[in-house]
C-alpha cells in the first residue's frame, strides 16, 4: 500500500467532509477510520479512484457515528440523505485546513500536532513518538484541539503568518521516531506553496531546502555537532541548495520582503561560499539589519552579532553583543533570556584571545544547553580552552 499517497489524500477528504457539514472533530475522526480501512483493503484491492473512496467510507462513518450518538440529534439534519459513491469533487480544502489547523486560539504545541494528524496525515503514534510523549498524553492535546476549533468557521480567510511559524517549529524538531519531522515540514509547505501564491511561503520554504540541504553534515559519526565552519561542505545537498536559491530569487523579486526571506537570503550566502572563509560577512550583516527591522527579535540581534564579529572583528562583535545585553534583564535564576547569548559570547571572548574568559562561559552556556548534542559541544569547547590555558601555566 503506498502510505504516502494515503496521507496526501488525508486534507482534501477531511475538507470534503467539513464541507458537507460535519464538524472538524468528527470528520477528522472518520478520516482515521477510513484511513485505518484502507490500510486493511487496499493492499489486495486498491479502488481506480482512491480519493473518492476515502471519502465515501469517511462520510459512513461519519454518518453512523453520528446517527449513533443520541446527543447529537441535531446533525440529523445536514445527513438525513447520503451522497452517492462517486468521484471525489475537485474543491481543494487544503489550504482552509492549515489556517484551522494554525487557528490563534490554539497553543503551538496544539497547532503542531493537529497539522500534522489533519494536514499531514500522520497517526496519533506516529507524532507521539516524534515528540517524544506517550501516545496517550499526544491524544489529548489533538482531542482538546480538535474541539477548540470544532465550531470555528471553515470558509474565512486565515492568517498565512501563523501558519508558517507553525511549519517552521515543525522544521526545527528535525527527526525522531520513524518520522522524518524536517521533511514532513517541507512536503506540507511545498503544497501550501502550491495553494497559495505568497512570497513568505515561498521563503520558508527555500529557507527549508538551505538549511536540509546542511543536514548531512552538521553531527560526525560519534553523533557530535560540528559547527557551520568546520562541516565538510562537499556533503551538502547541491539540488536542495539551487532549489532553495532559485525559489528565493523568485520570491525577493515580488518586492514583498518577509522575514522567511531575509533568513533564507542569509542561509543562501552560506551555501554560496566555497569555504568558511570565502563567506560575504558583510552582506550577510546587511541582512540581519533587515531582519531587525522587520522582527526586532533579540535572536536576531544575537545572530547579527555573530555577523559582525566576522565582518569587523570580535570586538565590533562583542560591542553589538553588549548592546543587546543591555536590552535583556537577566531571568530569575540568572541566566541570559536570549538562547545561546552565551555561547556566543564565549565564542567573540575566544576570537578576541581572552582565553579564560571564553573558557569560563562554554561551561556555563553547557549548563544551560537545552538539548545533550549541544551541551557535549560546548563542554568540549571548554575543555579544549581549558587545556591550553593549563599548558600555558608555569609549573
Amino acid at each position: 500500500m503506498d502510505e504516502a499517497l494515503l496521507r496526501s489524500l488525508t486534507p482534501g477528504v477531511l475538507g470534503i467532509l467539513v464541507r458537507r457539514g460535519a464538524d472538524f472533530a468528527a470528520a477528522e475522526d472518520a478520516v482515521q477510520d477510513a484511513l485505518v480501512e484502507a490500510a486493511r483493503v487496499w493492499p489486495s484491492d486498491q479502488p481506480r479512484d482512491p480519493k473518492g473512496w476515502l471519502v465515501t467510507v469517511a462520510w459512513r462513518r461519519f454518518l453512523d457515528a453520528t446517527r449513533a450518538d443520541a446527543a447529537r440529534r441535531r446533525r440529523e439534519l445536514l445527513v438525513d440523505e447520503e451522497p452517492p459513491p462517486g468521484p471525489a469533487p475537485a474543491v481543494d480544502d487544503t489550504l482552509q485546513l492549515y489556517f484551522l489547523c494554525a487557528h490563534p486560539s490554539l497553543t503551538p504545541s496544539s497547532a503542531v500536532a493537529l497539522t500534522l494528524r489533519a494536514v499531514g496525515g500522520l497517526t496519533t503514534r506516529q507524532i507521539a513518538e516524534a515528540y517524544l510523549v506517550p501516545e496517550a498524553t499526544m491524544a489529548q492535546r489533538i482531542s482538546r484541539a480538535k474541539r477548540t476549533v470544532s465550531g470555528v468557521r471553515f470558509d474565512r480567510p486565515g492568517d498565512v503568518a501563523t501558519v508558517l511559524r507553525v511549519l517552521y517549529l515543525v522544521f526545527n524538531e528535525g527527526y525522531s521516531g520513524d518520522v522524518d519531522l524536517a521533511a514532513e515540514a517541507i512536503r506540507l509547505t511545498r503544497r501550501l506553496a502550491a495553494a497559495i501564491d505568497h512570497p513568505e511561503v515561498a521563503g520558508l520554504l527555500a529557507l527549508m531546502l538551505l538549511h536540509h540541504a546542511r543536514r548531512d553534515s552538521r553531527t560526525a559519526r560519534d553523533g557530535s555537532l560540528v559547527p557551520l565552519a568546520e562541516q565538510d561542505r562537499s556533503r551538502w545537498d547541491t539540488g536542495s541548495v539551487s532549489e532553495g536559491v532559485e525559489i528565493l530569487q523568485a520570491a525577493l523579486a515580488r518586492d514583498r520582503l518577509g522575514e522567511f526571506q531575509a533568513q533564507a537570503a542569509v542561509a543562501a550566502l552560506h551555501a554560496d561560499a566555497p569555504t568558511a572563509e570565502e563567506t560575504d560577512w558583510v552582506q550577510i550583516v546587511e541582512w540581519y539589519d533587515e531582519l531587525v527591522r522587520l522582527t526586532d527579535s533579540p535572536v536576531v540581534r544575537l545572530n547579527r552579532a555573530v555577523a559582525v564579529g566576522e565582518a569587523d572583528g570580535p570586538r565590533a562583535g562583542l560591542a553589538a553583543l553588549a548592546a543587546l545585553d543591555d536590552a535583556s534583564p537577566r531571568s530569575r535564576n540568572g541566566g541570559h533570556p536570549v538562547p545561546r547569548y552565551t555561547a556566543v559570547a564565549a565564542y567573540l571572548h575566544e576570537r578576541d584571545g581572552d582565553l579564560a574568559t571564553a573558557a569560563r562561559l562554554y561551561a556555563e552556556a553547557a549548563r544551560e544547553a537545552s538539548n545533550l548534542a549541544e551541551r557535549d559541544h560546548l563542554t568540549r569547547q571548554a575543555a579544549r580552552l581549558n587545556a591550553r590555558l593549563d599548558a600555558h601555566r608555569p609549573r
